[in-house]
């Protein structure tokens, strides 16, 4: 009897487990598991599980595989990655190299139907050929970051526009012996920034009257050694060097610039203040992206794109600019009081929220181009050749409107 009872008993138990197990299995087969590649996102490690445990609680169908890439390795892995049959669903990506791979046609659509939370100008400026391929995550904004005491001294404003920082040019140089600026004009796209707030964004208009004169302006300051003649080999990072030693009065950068000074030049940081940045005729901003894109190949693009807009959702957005001080690309998040609201001795908040408030205006955009680096590379020879004088402007240009032609063609 014992022993039929032990038998029953085990029996009893074996029938109690099975369900579950089945029901195990089955939640199993049915996970989909998305994966994800950010790119140097590591030190932010608590962050990011945090929002893939919170998503995975909400959505437990969905696991999400978060792999880390090196910001140097991005683009050769994901090239490589978008052309093989399995792909990550969702990458962190650069705009630049987003629409490369749009060029290439290996990238799924975003319907626009599921972007209406973000800033309608920066959904924009992600667009190829009309359509969307990616989905921002966040955003940052240059502000002029200038010298008070220098400012002072040269008795002048802070200048708002690239007319009044060549006004102002020759004045700061007299009275200070310092030069107002630095402008990194070869490094990466800078030129062509400066050239779309005066409606300069093609081949078509490269070559224009008043391209020629934007191009002249930069160059006349050069040539009369009102700004650096470092201005057209020298990055951000050696305008920084210049301006925390005083010799430069302002600087534009973003608002995480400002650790750096604070940290490593605390006499200038006690003189420094922010203010917009410099502005050409049309009056819009210039701001900066990171975004995701979605491999056409990818399996499971639905639950990517989900997990994306989760991501980019305003208490998302919030927790990650508090630890990083970017700009969020969502409209709820940007009428927060955290991007609306500054103590006046809070230098931090108050750059933060003149870069918040300048995402209201940044039409006409610049797009991204195909064979974009190459534009880039054309447009700063074109900038070394003028500045020291190889040829007239207007010939350089007419050659580099030819050029840029063939490069989209």
């Amino acid at each position: 009897m014992k022993k039929f009872l032990y038998i029953l008993i085990i029996v009893f138990l074996v029938l109690l487990t099975m369900p579950a197990d089945l029901n195990r299995s089955k939640k199993n087969e049915n996970t989909k598991e998305v994966t994800l590649w950010t790119l140097q996102m590591s030190d932010f490690s608590d962050y990011m599980n945090g929002v893939i445990k919170e998503f995975e609680k909400e959505n437990p169908d969905i696991k999400i595989i978060w792999i880390d890439v090196p910001f140097s390795e991005g683009e050769k892995r994901t090239l490589a990655s978008v052309l093989s049959d399995n792909p990550p669903d969702l990458i962190n990506l650069n705009p630049d190299f987003s629409a490369t791979l749009a060029q290439k046609g290996t990238l799924y659509e975003i319907p626009e139907e599921n972007v209406s939370q973000f800033n309608d100008g920066i959904i924009e400026s992600l667009k190829y050929k009309g359509k969307l391929y990616s989905i921002p995550w966040y955003a940052t904004s240059a502000v002029t970051i200038y010298n008070k005491s220098l400012v002072e001294k040269a008795g002048i404003k802070v200048p708002n526009t690239y007319e009044e920082l060549k006004i102002s040019a020759p004045i700061v140089k007299e009275k200070t012996n310092a030069y107002i600026f630095l402008p990194n004009i070869t490094e990466n796209d800078t030129m062509l920034r400066i050239l779309n707030k005066y409606g300069i964004s093609s081949y078509e208009n490269i070559n224009s009257d008043r391209s020629v004169e934007v191009f002249d302006m930069f160059k006349d300051l050069y040539q009369k050694n009102l700004i650096p003649k470092e201005s057209i080999t020298q990055t951000h990072r050696e305008a920084l060097e210049k301006y925390m030693s005083g010799n430069i009065v302002l600087f534009q950068a973003g608002a995480n610039f400002l650790n750096m000074i604070k940290e490593n030049a605390p006499q200038t940081y006690e003189v420094t203040d922010v203010a917009p940045q410099l502005r050409g005729e049309l009056g819009q901003n210039d701001f900066s992206l990171m975004n995701f894109v979605i491999p056409l190949r990818a399996k499971h693009k639905d639950e990517a794109l989900k997990f994306a807009l989760f991501l980019t959702n305003k208490e998302n957005q919030l927790e990650l600019a508090k630890l990083t001080n970017v700009i969020a690309v969502n409209k709820s998040a940007l009428d927060d009081d955290f991007y609306t609201k500054y103590d006046s001795g809070d230098l931090m908040s108050k750059a933060r929220v003149i870069s918040a408030k300048q995402l209201n205006k940044v039409e006409p955009v610049l797009k991204s181009n195909r064979n974009q680096k190459d534009i880039n590379n054309l447009i700063n020879s074109a900038v070394q050749e003028i500045f020291l004088d190889k040829a007239d402007t207007k010939s350089i240009l007419n050659r580099i409107a030819k050029d840029w032609k063939l490069l989209i063609d």
